[in-house]
């Protein structure tokens, strides 16, 4: 398996090197050069397997030139033994044909511990065998961070900056990143938005003698392995309800358009899902994009509002590059054009051919904060379930869906309710309390950096720490 750029301008790698490297040199993200293809059969083949099993026959031809098959079995089992759920990532009944995938049973309550649980453990593996340290720089929007942490903490391979936006994620979720005690970890409030994290992580990895110095790499889903991870419970959930033989559409909360870009991913493997309904909060970039009306394919950012669905104020949603990659065919001069245009403009129309091409696939739906408080109330009066507030807005979205009558409709509830309580409460009166492998995180001593929004002052920092 080779792994290309998006931009076309960075050397192919195999998968250890595009694990290790995050970011390509070119700016661009790494994609496989073509997609493992699953046949009907081979789709049918998965039924009856646990969650781990099918990982491992779902990941094997990403990694199968540099993981041998048993090495992998066991980095994954041991990966997903530590979840609190059986079932790893259970499915339950919401409505007529409308089930809800619980995303939330890893150690830090968030979706994205299904990916960097893993990536953590494939990470020690490959430095391991190559007797090898990397420093990995993350940018996270709330659940990024506390899951890479738990993932990497007392690895002394790694050592780990984590940069979230101060004072723009819930309190949950800072004190998960904050009030880990190891000397591997090292967190970074900065003064600005998520999207100016992410910019910052780039930089960083733009500056190439830096990048080198300090042998860098990415958590975030700009690294592939992150998407490969994710791609999993698309494979999970389709064939528990059905597949190959029945389609689905999935409705996803979208913020860095990652998560929903790995089902994208799952589609192009061979599995039958029709459409992806991107749910979306104030900061409805990606909403506007896909809307009926906007024939140009015009794409404006706006300034960033601070919602009640922290994890999803952003409006550069990075793994936009590689579905637009791939809706060009391949053609990377094409992508960073573009790109470079967007940055420097910050609006750009991609035309009516490329945006029609999307929206077959893709269709958008936000909701305000008073929406999507009363649609935690309103869930929660009807069906039982006590959602947070990114899980209600993927669920509202799938139920405001056009032309998805005939498929099944699959709901990604992102997080727990507890990383959210305030927001909880005040819709239903009910304070969701935490597992009680965090019961005491209140109690905890925090510890972070405060920095302003400058790469001088970052690249100081690390220097100083590594």
């Amino acid at each position: 398996m080779k792994y290309i750029s998006t931009r076309s301008d960075a050397p192919d790698l195999d998968f250890e090197s595009v694990l290790l490297t995050g970011l390509a040199r070119d700016g661009g993200l790494y994609v496989p050069e073509s997609w493992p293809q699953f046949s009907p059969d081979d789709i049918r083949d998965l039924r009856g397997l646990t969650y781990s099993e099918m990982a491992v026959r779902v990941l094997k031809p990403f990694v199968e030139d540099s993981i041998p098959e048993p090495d992998l079995s066991y980095i994954v089992n041991e990966t997903y033994k530590q979840f609190n759920h059986n079932a790893i990532a259970p499915i339950k009944q919401v409505g007529p044909n409308h089930w809800l995938a619980e995303l939330f049973h890893g150690p830090t309550l968030a979706f994205k511990d299904y990916p960097l649980q893993l990536v953590g453990r494939l990470f020690d593996y490959i430095l391991k065998k190559r007797n090898k340290k990397i420093t990995i720089i993350g940018a996270t929007s709330g659940d990024t961070g506390s899951a890479a942490i738990e993932a990497c903490k007392d690895k002394n391979s790694i050592n780990v900056f984590i940069i979230h936006p101060k004072n723009r994620v819930s309190e949950v979720q800072r004190r998960q990143m904050t009030t880990v005690k190891s000397s591997n970890i090292h967190n970074i409030a900065l003064d600005g938005t998520f999207d100016d994290c992410q910019d910052m992580v780039k930089a960083l990895f733009a500056d190439q003698s830096f990048r080198d110095k300090h042998n860098l790499s990415a958590i975030n889903s700009i690294n592939w392995a992150r998407i490969m991870a994710q791609i999993v419970y698309y494979f999970w959930t389709s064939v528990s309800l059905g597949a190959p033989d029945r389609s689905l559409t999935y409705a996803v909360p979208t913020g860095n358009f990652g998560n929903i870009y790995a089902g994208y991913a799952a589609k192009k493997m061979g599995l039958s899902i029709d459409k992806f309904i991107v749910g979306s909060n104030e900061n409805n970039i990606l909403t506007r994009f896909f809307a009926p009306d906007n024939t140009k394919g015009k794409m404006s950012t706006s300034p960033v509002v601070k919602t009640l669905s922290p994890s999803m104020d952003i409006q550069i949603s990075s793994n936009f590059e590689r579905l637009l990659f791939d809706i060009c065919k391949h053609d990377g001069r094409a992508v960073a054009n573009a790109l470079e245009e967007f940055r420097k403009n910050q609006t750009i129309e991609f035309g009516e051919g490329c945006w029609s091409e999307m929206c077959k696939t893709f269709q958008g739906m936000s909701l305000s904060n008073e929406e999507t408080k009363s649609s935690i109330t309103e869930v929660y009066n009807s069906t039982g379930e006590l959602l947070d507030p990114h899980s209600v807005i993927g669920l509202i979205a799938a139920r405001k869906a056009s032309n998805t009558a005939e498929s099944i409709m699959v709901s990604l509830a992102t997080a727990h309710p507890a990383k959210f309580p305030d927001t909880v409460n005040d819709a239903v009166g009910i304070y969701p309390s935490l597992p009680e492998h965090l019961s005491d995180l209140f109690d905890r001593d925090e510890t972070y950096t405060e920095l302003p929004n400058n790469i001088d002052n970052m690249r100081d920092f690390i220097n100083k720490k590594n």
